[in-house]
Order: C-alpha cells, then sequence, then structure tokens
C-alpha cells in the first residue's frame, strides 16, 4: 500500500498534473481502493476533520459512496456541485487518457448515478463561469 505520508511523497507535487504524480498514480489509486473497502467514510472523515466553517467546499470526490456519505451525514444542506469540460477543452489544458487511470472508477465513478445539484461548465468562457459560479454562490448565501 502506498501513502504519500507514510512513504516520503511530495504531497505537493502530486496535487499537480505532472509526471512526479503520473509515476505514483496507479499505487495511490490501489492504497485508496483498499482503505475504501475497510472503511468507505475514511477520506470523507478526513476532509472534515476540525471544519467548522458554515459552508465547506468538498473538491475532488471521486465515488458515489462519497457523495451518499455527505448526504448520511449532513442531510440537506449538502448541495453537489459537477464541474465538467469537453475533451476538446480538456486536452487543450494538456490532458491526455491513460487506460487503467482515466477509466477506473476513481476518475469516473460519478459519471453516472449521481444527480447533481449544480453543473458547472468551464470551458475557458471566463465570462459564462463567472456567471455560473455568481449563481452558485448566490444560492448558498441565499440558505445561511
Amino acid at each position: 500500500p502506498l501513502s504519500p505520508q507514510k512513504h516520503g511523497l511530495d504531497f505537493q507535487r502530486l496535487l499537480d498534473a505532472s509526471a512526479y504524480k503520473e509515476t505514483f498514480r496507479q499505487d495511490m489509486i490501489r492504497w485508496g481502493e483498499e482503505k475504501r473497502r475497510d472503511d468507505p467514510g475514511f477520506f470523507c472523515r478526513a476532509a472534515v476533520a476540525g471544519a467548522v466553517q458554515p459552508v465547506w467546499v468538498v473538491s475532488d470526490t471521486r465515488r458515489i459512496s462519497d457523495v451518499e456519505w455527505f448526504r448520511d451525514v449532513y442531510g440537506d444542506v449538502v448541495q453537489t456541485v459537477r464541474v465538467v469540460a469537453t475533451e476538446e477543452t480538456r486536452k487543450r489544458r494538456n490532458w491526455v487518457f491513460v487506460a487503467g487511470v482515466d477509466d477506473a472508477e476513481s476518475e469516473c465513478g460519478l459519471d453516472q448515478g449521481v444527480a447533481f445539484d449544480w453543473v458547472i461548465t468551464n470551458d475557458g468562457d471566463e465570462r459564462s463561469l463567472d456567471q455560473q459560479l455568481e449563481t452558485l454562490v448566490q444560492s448558498l448565501r441565499g440558505q445561511l
């Protein structure tokens, strides 16, 4: 099993789109899958540990079990947001499909089976993105 903290990996470099991350990506996925099999809420609890803000943004949930955990624990106050971009846009941003990684549950586990409250399109149109985010923020403010 591979965890960044226990194996001396540079956590910040694992967060970017570098070759460094890609070197360890499949091992990290495997380690994460083992953790989730043992405890589906492991990463969700870690994400909220110590958080006391009235609004949290939990980015990068990867599986239906993550969404279900937040809904079970926090109920109706949970708002799910999916950010999408076309494959063409993603390629312009230097994304390259890697079989066995980009088609794994860790990357596409939420592509089906979740009714998102919000879908934000991020294809490079800054004005459109700003408008979508402003609508989301205003809605959230209305719930405080």
